[in-house]
């Protein structure tokens, strides 16, 4: 029945278990009218049904209601509970194993959510229903009708329900209600201040983090007169927000010109600003495949290196701003040759080493004798010849230009006498080389991809197909499905074929909520995304001309991204794949996993059908990890790290197949070939699991962990100290939910415990670690070592001296040595010292001292360190103890009367 607030809440009978709950991966919203519920069933134990949002904000959220009457599932009687309060959330799939005590014998449910009405919800006996943007609105509402008082922090965090559902009151969903509900919340204290810094100006930990190497990594290049800062960064994962991140780096750094080119999922993504007129920054992006304004342009660029994308702007850079585009502008050098007498065989391994396709001919004396292409070497070793001279069949009628030489006369040698590579030679030495593709990446800027290289039938046989109609209606919100069959018929109006793709359907499948859905398009996704959204006003398109890719945005904020269907393939070992079109199965042949290529058809006719090319439903049914070919891990080793990741993640096992291609990835040592960033950045995503330990002992199992170091194992030592990091972090992130550290380098300070400083330097040195990272490891880590060793022996838990011996120390080896340590005591101690030694200052100060009489010099220090550690001790409390003990310590003279606290 409806919800009379006049109504009170019927009691329980004696001993009758009570729970509030709400949703999986719960929100602001959600753990907000958790509290509120907790406030109208006081009696009630609130339980979540299972991970919370993985993000800093909800992080926080979850240490607050710590405070609060707030069980584990594993800790509950789900056969004991007669009363269950569900807020947020009125869908059995969405509350985990709490769905268990549906079936209790005389159970009544409690319902307050504001979703709208679904096929699969549940009915309670009391029910409150409404439309509102956001559920703490009509929890909010509630609590005041039933006169029941809010305290400040209880009001704020509902505010912040109300602020992160609503968007600020900015989505199409908020209603009259929520802005009352917020106004109230205010008059009842809620702060603003907290709500703005946890919903609306928050960067995310990996924003903060890429910032940080942008800022790091920033060069001040003189082009043509103009100060121009270029800042390179990568990251394994995409970033949203780039253009504010450097926004925030002009202001910080008082930047004028501003290029950023940071890599993310083997995509280099240009962000350019400018505050000076000389500079038109459009200009610079128009060069490099983008567009934009003067002051702000930004382009994506496909298939380079970080280096090739940053070599291509300094090129243009000098193009847009110099008089006269030169030969020495857009020459590449060093010179990677090879002699005349140099084998086939030899030419071949620089091509590939270098990722070249043609190759300069220079004699010992320095002189160029001609040139040789990649297909040259080809057909000769095709042919049997591997040990011929490259002289006898290397190109040696060609022209050269100097490194003045202008930008038309290099395009003529090009293009109109199709001369596929033009040396720069200055006084007779070759001092660089333009090849046909820098030209026409300057002509169109468009990069070269090369055409199908896969078979339509290579990689898989028929594909098998099921229809999942029924569990997407069971799982999905009806707006949500409906769209999906609107994009579906959009794409058959223009012939093209449209699915769901990649970690949306296993997710689904696996009933795991997954709202991120990217749509592939067997035809052209940009003109797909441009027609879906022509005729609706609510839509806008972000599009990326170079991949062919667009992102649809609703003006909620809501996202899909579409792509044409394509295909990968990989140069050599460890490269970075190359991209062309294709079709669906070539699309989801360039994935990982099998189970990672489940494609759902959202046309008319098969809506609802799942497309399985690799046996992907196979594998997610029986939970197994399995590669699509025998060269997946030879093309990219990081796969390997994926696979253990996500078969701790789902509770899967890798297949015997995939195993002994992991095992042969480890023999031959593919991974020496991976770069630091990449092989770090991996360990990172391992180590930033919930529970890594799982994961790190099955890369120790495939003997995975030699390629960080040699020395470095994972045996009982080690996963006793992750399960007390484990311990750790659960304590820090409740008591200190506003204090920003790194879990992953906790985890890694336990994983490379045993190592000595040299080799952690190795360590270093082998995954590019940033100095911060390496300040810690191997500077901080042996005094920590140390200090703990010294605690144990000295008995060392004196305030003051733990200070000392603490104050420069990063939070990560505080609690690194919190985990290392069994002694209770000194737990206690580095805990306190966390909690509020660290923040204990004396009331006097420098000038405080300077009105006792005290001249400046050496002894003020020695008075404020000796007024700390007294304060820390708990010898002085105040301010006038403090004036005491420096008048009869320090000075036994008599001085001017000191201003004490409420004296003039």
């Amino acid at each position: 029945m409806p919800h009379d607030p006049n109504v009170p809440i019927p009691p329980l009978p004696p001993g009758a278990l009570s729970v509030i709950t709400t949703h999986q991966n719960a929100d602001f919203d959600a753990v907000a009218s958790m509290i509120a519920a907790g406030k109208l069933y006081p009696e009630a134990v609130m339980v979540f049904p299972g991970s919370q949002e993985r993000n800093l904000r909800n992080f926080f959220i979850q240490s607050m209601i710590y405070l609060f009457n707030v069980a584990r599932v594993k800790d509950i009687d789900l056969k004991k509970i007669r009363r269950l309060i569900l807020v947020d959330t009125r869908q059995a799939e969405r509350i985990g194993p709490l769905a268990e005590a549906l079936t209790n014998e005389g159970l009544s449910i409690h319902i307050y959510d504001h979703h709208p009405d679904g096929p699969s919800d549940l009915h309670g006996e009391l029910e409150m229903i409404g439309q509102a943007g956001a559920n703490a609105t009509l929890m909010t509402e509630l609590l005041d009708a039933k006169g029941i008082a809010l305290s400040p922090e209880e009001a704020t965090v509902l505010a912040m329900g109300i602020y992160e559902d609503t968007g600020g009151f900015t989505f199409r969903s908020t209603t009259p209600r929520d802005l009352l509900a917020a106004a109230r919340l205010l008059e009842k204290g809620a702060d603003l201040v907290v709500v703005a810094e946890m919903i609306s100006r928050e960067l995310t930990a990996e924003q903060v983090s890429l910032l940080h190497e942008m800022i790091q990594s920033a060069e001040v290049h003189h082009v043509n007169g103009v100060d121009v800062v270029v800042t390179q960064a990568q990251t394994e994962q995409y970033v949203e927000e780039l253009a504010v991140l450097v926004h925030k780096m002009m202001d910080m750094q008082n930047i004028h010109v501003l290029f950023a080119l940071v890599l993310m999922e083997n995509r280099v993504y240009l962000v350019a600003r400018s505050r000076i007129a000389r500079v038109n920054v459009a200009e610079v992006a128009q060069e490099m495949g983008g567009g934009g304004h003067p002051s702000a342009a930004a382009a994506t660029i496909k298939d380079v290196t970080l280096t090739q994308a940053a070599n291509q702007l300094h090129r243009v850079l000098a193009q847009v701003l110099g008089p006269v585009r030169t030969a020495r502008d857009i020459m590449v050098f060093p010179v990677i040759h090879v002699s005349p007498d140099g084998s086939l065989q030899e030419a071949r391994e620089l091509m590939v080493r270098y990722d070249i396709n043609v190759l300069l001919v220079i004699d010992t004396a320095g002189v160029l004798r001609g040139y040789i292409s990649r297909q040259n070497v080809a057909k000769a070793l095709h042919h049997g010849l591997p040990d011929y001279p490259v002289s006898e069949f290397m190109t040696t009628e060609f022209g050269v230009v100097n490194p003045e030489a202008t930008f038309a006369q290099i395009q003529d040698l090009v293009v109109a006498q199709k001369q596929r590579v033009v040396p720069v030679v200055d006084q007779g030495r070759t001092v660089g080389v333009i090849t046909r593709t820098d030209l026409l990446n300057i002509l169109t800027s468009e990069t070269n991809v090369p055409g199908s290289l896969i078979e339509e039938g290579s990689g898989g046989g028929r594909s098998r197909t099921k229809k999942i109609l029924t569990l997407m209606r069971e799982r999905l919100p009806k707006k949500f499905l409906d769209l999906l069959a609107e994009l579906g018929r959009a794409a058959q109006d223009l012939g093209y074929g449209a699915y769901a793709v990649g970690g949306f359907v296993r997710d689904l499948l696996l009933r795991q909520e997954n709202l991120d859905v990217d749509v592939v398009i067997e035809g052209d996704g940009i003109r797909f995304a441009e027609s879906f959204a022509s005729t609706r006003p609510d839509i806008r398109v972000r599009v990326h001309h170079k991949f062919n890719t667009a992102v649809l945005i609703w003006a909620d904020g809501f996202k899909v991204d579409v792509t044409t269907a394509r295909l990968e393939y990989y140069e050599h070992p460890a490269a970075l794949p190359v991209v062309a079109g294709g079709s669906i199965h070539m699309d989801l042949y360039r994935r990982d996993f099998t189970i990672n290529t489940l494609a759902v058809s959202l046309a008319p006719r098969n809506f609802g059908v799942v497309i399985d090319y690799f046996r992907g439903l196979r594998d997610l049914k029986e939970g197994f990890i399995r590669v699509l070919h025998n060269l997946s891990f030879v093309e990219d080793p990081t796969r390997v790290f994926r696979a253990i990741r996500f078969e701790q993640r789902f509770g899967f096992k890798i297949g015997k197949l995939t195993t002994t291609l992991i095992q042969n990835a480890v023999k031959h040592s593919f991974f020496l070939k991976l770069s630091g960033k990449r092989l770090s950045g991996e360990i990172r995503l391992i180590l930033s699991e919930e529970d890594p330990a799982p994961a790190v002992a099955r890369m120790a199992e495939f003997d995975l962990l030699k390629f960080i170091h040699p020395d470095l194992t994972f045996e009982k030592r080690a996963r006793h100290v992750f399960k007390r990091i484990k311990t750790v972090r659960g304590w820090f992130s409740i008591s200190h939910p506003k204090v920003a550290y790194r879990p992953w380098l906790v985890y890694f300070l336990g994983l490379v415990n045993g190592l000595g400083t040299e080799e952690m330097m190795g360590v270093c040195r082998r995954l590019s670690l940033h100095k911060d990272d390496i300040r810690v490891l191997v500077e901080e880590k042996p005094l920590a070592d140390r200090g703990l060793g010294g605690m144990i022996r000295k008995k060392i838990t004196q305030p003051s001296e733990v200070y000392q011996m603490l104050k420069d120390f990063s939070a990560e080896t505080i609690l690194f040595m919190m985990a290392r340590t069994e002694n209770e005591e000194i737990i206690r101690v580095l805990a306190d010292h966390f909690s509020k030694d660290r923040h204990i200052r004396p009331d006097l100060s420098g000038e405080d001292l300077k009105v006792l009489g005290f001249v400046p010099g050496p002894l003020f220090k020695r008075i404020l360190e000796d007024l700390l550690a007294r304060r820390l001790n708990g010898e002085l409390s105040g301010r006038e103890e403090e004036i005491d003990y420096v008048r009869w310590n320090y000075d036994p003279s008599v001085v001017p009367e000191f201003p004490r606290k409420g004296k003039k």
